[in-house]
C-alpha cells in the first residue's frame, strides 16, 4: 500500500528537510568531487570509492553494486528497517512532527501496524510479524523499553544502592552515567517479567530480544539479574543489546552479553560507536579498547574517538564499519600473550583493508593494567597520549615480534620461521594485495631476514595458495544487481528502459507523447516487475499532474530494489546530453513501434504461410512498403540513451 494523503505530505515534508549528503556523511565518510560527493558503499566490499551522492538530485548511486536511491531507501537498507521507522528516524533528526496515526500500542502492536500503513509489500508483510516472528522494529523498541527499566532501577532508593555505589567507586561520572544510559537489573528472578506484563506487553517479544527466559515448567524469567547494564547501541543510538558486569563479584560470568538476534551480531557490533562517530570522523582515528568500562573511561578524560569490541576478536564487520569513517585504527592491546594473538587476527582482518592499523600497548609506559585504571591517575591523559602515539604501523608490529624470534636463531630455524611466514602472507593475500603493498611488505621481509628481495619474491610466487585455502572472511552476498533487473534484461524492451531513462531525467518530456506513445511505456509493455512498478509510478506522477522526474517517481515508489533500479536508469540515460534527450526519447519509442509491426508481420507472415504463401505475397510486400513509408528505414543512428 503507497502512501496517501497525509502520509504523502509526511514524506515530501520529511525529503526535503533531510539533505542526503547530511545523512549519508553520519554514516560514512564523503569526499567532494565536482558537484558530488563520493564514498565507499557500506553495501558491499567496497575498498575503492564506488558510491556518489548527488545533492541537487538527492540520490546516491554505486555504480559497482547497483544499490540506489533516496535518503529513505539509504536508511532503510544500512540500518535495514522498515520504511515507517525510516520515516520516523529522519523526521527525528529533522525535528518534523509525523501525522499522528491511531492507536498507541507497544511494541508488539505498533511497530507493525505503522509500517504496513508506508512500507512496500515486502515491507508490510515482514512488518506484521507473522507466527509470532518479531521485526528488528519491535525489536529495538523492547530493548528500548528495557533500557527505560534499567535506569529506573539504577535510580531507585533501595534496588539500585550496590549499582550506584560500584559506578561511584569505579569514578565513572554522572555525566558519563547519563551519556552511556547505564542502568541495573535488579536481583530477582522476575523484575523485567513483571514490568513487561504490568505495561500489558507480550513476553514472547522480549525473549526473542534475549532479555527474557523461557521455563521448563512455563513462563519466564529474567535473562539479567543484579548487574550493571551498558546499553549497547547501534551508529544512529537504538538500542541494539545489553552488555552486563556481574555486582556480587562471587556471581559469573563476569561478563554477560545479549544472545545475537535479527536485530544484534556480537561479531559485527562496536560499544560506543553511537557516542564516538562524530569524533572518530572529526579526528579520522577510532581507537579500540578491550571493554566497557575503558570506553567510557576514555570519553570522560576527553578521548571521544574511542570504542569497543564486545569480549570478541576483531572480525572483518568491525573492520568493514571503521573503514568507511576514517583512515586510521589504533588497537590498544594489553602486551600479554592474548594481546599478541589478539594484534595477529588483527593483521589477518586488517592485511587488505584501506586503512592504517597501529598498535600501541601500555605495558611500555606504565604498569596500568589498562585505560580505565591509567586515566584514573595523576597524569595518566599524557602518558596515554605517549601511548597512542608511539603506536607502530601493524605489520611493523607483525615483523618486529619475527625479528626477535629469529635474533639468534640458527640456518634451519631461520629457514623455518622463513618459510612459515611465506606461507602465512601468501594465505592472507599477499598475491591479491596492490603491486606497491607487496613491494614493502617484501622489502621489510628482507631487512629481516637478510634474503634479496628477488629470493623472496620468487618464495612468494612458489607459495601462492589455490583460491580455496585463502583466508576469506567477507560473506558473499548477492548485490542490487543480483537482485533487480538490468537495464539492458532479455526480458524488457531495451528502447523502453532507455525511453523511461528519457522521462526520469526530463519529466516535462512526457507531456509532449500522444496517447499512443504514452500506451508503448505503459506496465504491460514490460516483463520484470522493477520495470513494471518504474512505468506505473511514472504515470502515476504524471496523472497527479507532476512531471515524473526520478526524485517525484522515487517518492512514489516503494520497495529499495525498485528504487535503486529507477536510480541506474536515470543515471546511465544521463550520459545523453540534454539536447539529445528528446530525440532520444523519440528514436527509443520509434525503434519500439517498429519493433512491435515487425513482430506482428512476422505473425502474420507464419499464418499466411500456412495458408497460402504464394497467393499473400504481393499482399506481403504491400505491408512491408507501407511499414516503411511509415516509419523510414531502419538507420538507427541516433546514440541509445544509456550510452551502449
Amino acid at each position: 500500500m503507497k502512501p496517501t494523503g497525509s502520509a504523502i505530505s509526511d514524506v515530501e515534508r520529511v525529503r526535503d528537510a533531510a539533505d542526503i549528503v547530511r545523512i549519508v556523511g553520519e554514516h560514512l565518510t564523503l569526499k567532494a568531487k565536482g558537484r558530488e560527493y563520493v564514498g565507499l558503499c557500506p553495501f558491499h566490499d567496497d575498498h575503492k570509492p564506488s558510491m556518489c551522492v548527488v545533492p541537487h538530485k538527492q540520490i546516491f548511486h554505486c555504480f559497482v553494486c547497483g544499490a540506489g536511491g533516496d535518503v529513505f531507501s539509504f536508511i532503510e537498507r544500512y540500518h535495514r528497517m522498515e520504511f515507517r521507522e525510516a520515516l520516523e528516524y529522519l523526521a527525528e533528526r529533522c525535528n518534523i512532527t509525523l501525522t499522528r496515526r491511531g492507536g498507541h500500542g507497544g511494541p508488539a502492536l505498533r511497530a507493525g501496524s505503522e509500517a504496513g500503513e508506508h512500507g512496500s509489500e515486502s515491507h508490510a508483510t515482514e512488518s506484521h510479524a507473522t507466527e509470532g516472528r518479531a521485526t528488528r522494529g519491535q525489536l529495538a523498541e523492547a530493548n528500548a523499553l528495557a533500557a527505560s527499566f534499567f535506569r529506573a532501577i539504577l535510580n531507585h532508593e533501595d534496588h539500585g544502592k550496590i549499582a550506584r555505589e560500584i559506578i561511584e567507586r569505579r569514578g565513572i561520572s554522572p555525566e558519563m552515567v547519563e551519556r552511556f544510559t547505564l542502568g541495573a537489573a535488579p536481583d530477582r528472578w522476575d523484575g523485567l517479567a513483571m514490568k513487561v506484563d504490568a505495561l500489558g506487553q507480550d513476553r514472547e517479544l522480549f525473549a526473542a530480544a534475549g532479555l527474557l527466559k523461557a521455563r521448563e515448567t512455563g513462563g519466564h524469567f529474567d535473562f539479567f539479574r543484579n548487574r550493571l547494564m551498558f546499553p549497547i547501541r547501534d551508529q544512529i543510538g537504538r538500542v541494539i543489546a545489553f552488555g552486563a558486569r556481574i555486582i556480587d563479584e562471587e556471581d559469573t560470568p563476569k561478563y554477560l552479553n545479549s544472545p545475537d538476534s535479527p536485530l544484534f551480531n556480537k561479531s559485527a557490533a562496536i560499544f560506543g560507536l553511537h557516542q564516538a562517530v562524530q569524533a572518530i570522523q572529526r579526528e579520522r582515528t577510532a581507537i579500540i579498547t578491550e571493554g566497557y568500562t575503558d570506553v567510557i573511561a576514555c570519553h570522560q578524560a576527553g578521548i571521544e574517538h574511542t570504542v569497543a569490541t564486545l569480549g570478541t576478536a576483531l572480525t572483518p564487520g568491525h573492520a568493514t564499519i571503521l573503514r568507511r569513517l576514517c583512515d586510521t585504527v589504533v588497537l590498544l592491546f594489553d602486551g600479554d600473550a592474548a594481546g599478541l594473538m589478539a594484534a595477529d587476527r588483527a593483521v589477518e582482518v586488517f592485511f587488505h583493508e584501506t586503512i592504517d592499523v597501529r598498535i600501541a600497548t601500555l605495558d611500555r609506559y606504565t604498569d596500568a593494567k589498562d585505560p580505565d585504571e591509567l586515566l584514573k591517575r595523576e597524569g595518566g591523559r599524557e602518558v596515554f597520549d605517549r601511548a597512542i602515539a608511539g603506536s607502530v604501523e601493524l605489520l611493523d608490529f607483525r615483523f618486529a615480534r619475527l625479528r626477535e624470534k629469529l635474533a639468534g636463531a640458527g640456518l634451519s630455524a631461520l629457514e623455518r620461521a622463513t618459510t612459515e611466514e611465506i606461507r602465512n602472507l601468501a594465505r592472507l593475500g599477499f598475491h591479491k594485495a596492490t603491486p606497491i603493498r607487496r613491494q614493502l611488505i617484501l622489502r621489510r621481509l628482507a631487512e629481516i631476514t637478510g634474503l634479496k628481495e628477488s629470493l623472496l619474491a620468487d618464495q612468494m610466487r612458489q607459495a601462492k595458495p589455490p583460491p580455496s585455502q585463502y583466508i576469506e572472511h567477507e560473506e558473499s552476498r548477492p548485490s542490487d544487481k543480483d537482485l533487480v533487473m538490468s537495464s539492458g534484461s532479455a526480458t524488457d524492451p531495451q528502447r523502453l528502459v532507455e525511453a523511461l531513462g528519457c522521462i526520469l531525467t526530463d519529466g516535462s518530456l512526457w507531456i509532449a507523447l500522444t496517447e499512443e506513445e504514452r500506451d508503448l511505456l505503459s506496465p504491460e509493455s514490460f516483463g520484470t516487475p522493477a520495470a513494471r512498478a518504474i512505468a506505473g509510478a511514472v504515470r502515476e506522477v504524471a496523472h497527479a499532474g507532476k512531471q515524473p522526474v526520478l526524485r517525484a517517481v522515487l517518492d512514489t515508489l516503494e520497495d529499495a530494489a525498485v528504487k535503486a533500479q529507477a536510480v541506474a536508469i536515470q543515471t546511465n540515460t544521463e550520459q545523453t546530453t540534454e539536447e539529445r534527450l528528446a530525440a532520444s526519447l523519440a528514436d527509443c519509442l520509434m525503434q519500439e513501434r517498429r519493433r512491435l509491426a515487425e513482430q506482428k508481420l512476422t505473425n502474420t507472415q507464419a499464418q499466411d504461410s500456412e495458408s497460402d504463401a504464394d497467393a499473400d505475397f504481393a499482399s506481403l510486400l504491400d505491408r512491408q512498403r507501407k511499414q516503411i513509408e511509415e516509419f523510414g528505414p531502419d538507420r538507427r543512428k541516433i546514440a541509445r540513451a544509456s550510452g551502449h
